[in-house]
C-alpha cells in the first residue's frame, strides 16, 4: 500500500472521528455517532487490513439507501433563496435543514466507503 493512501485512510479517519464526536449533543447523536464511527474505523483498519469488497459494498449501499430517507429535504432545500442556513443553527420551522445536513453526511459516508472499494485491485 502507498504512502499516501496511508495518509489518505488517516486523514479520513480523523475526519469521521470528528463527524462523530459533533453528533453526541443531536437527541439522534449515538446513531449517527456510530455511523460515522464505523466509517472512521474501516478507514483506519484499511491501512493494516484488506477488508472482504462485500462487506464495503454492503456498507456503502446501506449509507445510499438510507441517505435516500433524506433526499426529500435536500430537495425542499435547494427550492429555498437562502442556501447559507444549512450551515447555520436548526431552525424548528425548517426541518429540511437537518435532513438536507444528514443527507450531505451521508453520501460524505459513502463517498468514503467508495474510495476504498475503489482503491483495491479487482479480485
Amino acid at each position: 500500500m502507498g504512502k499516501t493512501r496511508k495518509i489518505v485512510n488517516i486523514i479520513l479517519c480523523i475526519l469521521f472521528i470528528a463527524f462523530a464526536i459533533l453528533q453526541l449533543n443531536d437527541p439522534d447523536g449515538w446513531l449517527w455517532f456510530l455511523i460515522y464511527f464505523v466509517v472512521a474505523l474501516i478507514s483506519i483498519i484499511e491501512n493494516f487490513k484488506k477488508l472482504p469488497k462485500t462487506f464495503l459494498w454492503v456498507v456503502f449501499f446501506g449509507l445510499v439507501i438510507y441517505s435516500a430517507f433524506y433526499f426529500s429535504s435536500l430537495i425542499d432545500f435547494l427550492k429555498t433563496d437562502n442556501k447559507e442556513e444549512v450551515f447555520g443553527e436548526m431552525v424548528y420551522e425548517k426541518p429540511y435543514l437537518e435532513g438536507t445536513r444528514e443527507f450531505i453526511g451521508l453520501i460524505l459516508a459513502a463517498l468514503a466507503i467508495l474510495y476504498h472499494l475503489k482503491r483495491k485491485p479487482i479480485s
